[in-house]
């Protein structure tokens, strides 16, 4: 059967797009597209054009006929030749040029080797068509799609490794006070990184906490302005009133309580040796 000509586009038949904010690229899953198809490229896009591996166009925002390089031939030769069938198969590979927000998490050391768990966002985008054509040739498709969650798999390590070179040697108390040569740190990296696969990085957070629930609050009331023998005590005060015990004021402020006059402890009965 002949092939026809079509419309090629991001849009759904309702209308809603596959390229959303958890895709950087998308591979047009149908490759039987002739000379004279329509390519579509959203305001938000570039369209890379291929053809058996061969890199034809790249496109920005607008409609383009879709054209061989032998397009005078193509017209008399594929109709009496191929009955109409194009000998040519194209790929249309679409990149998303907005800003996408990629979340990477992991598990770090402080010099105590203390476990702390960090959290890092930033903001991605392509900027040029030699950008999105860098990033079709270097990052490969995980069947038709580029996603925000492969992006960051991919970046991971280099985070992972960027965090790292401050924490290991820094005590878990003042690790926050690092938090802005962290934060530079991990951008040069990802900057780096990304910018091979023609990815542009706009912005980075880092969020760093101690893992383990009872090191944060211990830290929370050190924060206060007390002593590590303090904020024990006054961690133990705070569950033991969760629990509805009456005598936590007295482990906060480190004195015995008393029932009855006396306070609880042992004490000798007269006339009982």
């Amino acid at each position: 059967m002949a092939l026809t000509r079509q419309v090629v586009s991001t849009l759904r038949d309702d209308g809603t797009d596959v390229m959303g904010p958890e895709t950087l690229a998308w591979h047009y899953p149908d490759q039987s597209l002739v000379s004279g198809s329509l390519l579509t490229v959203e305001a938000n896009h570039f369209a890379v054009l291929k053809s058996r591996g061969a890199v034809l166009n790249v496109y920005e925002t607008g409609q383009y006929p879709i054209q061989t390089p032998d397009k005078p031939l193509i017209g008399g030769f594929v109709t009496g030749f191929f009955g109409g069938n194009s000998p040519w198969q194209y790929e249309i590979l679409y990149v998303n040029r907005a800003k996408l927000l990629i979340r990477s998490t992991g598990i770090a050391s402080s010099s105590e080797m203390a476990e702390m768990s960090y959290q890092v966002e930033y903001y991605i985008h392509v900027d040029t068509k030699e950008n999105a054509l860098k990033l079709t040739t270097h990052m490969p498709f995980s069947g038709h799609t580029i996603s925000a969650d492969e992006v960051a798999r991919y970046a991971g390590p280099v985070v992972e490794q960027a965090i790292n070179q401050i924490i290991q040697v820094t005590p878990m108390e003042k690790i926050n006070e690092h938090i802005h040569e962290i934060v530079e740190l991990v951008k040069e990296h990802l900057a780096s990184f990304l910018g091979v696969y023609g990815i542009t990085l706009n912005d980075a957070k880092v969020l760093i906490l101690p893992k383990d629930d009872r090191m944060r609050e211990l830290i929370s009331l050190r924060a206060f302005g007390l002593s590590e023998l303090d904020a024990v005590r006054y961690y133990v005060a705070l569950k033991m009133a969760e629990k509805g015990l009456v005598s936590a004021p007295n482990v906060a402020v480190g004195q015995p309580f008393f029932i009855g006059g006396a306070s609880v402890g042992t004490y000798p009965i007269p006339g009982v040796d």
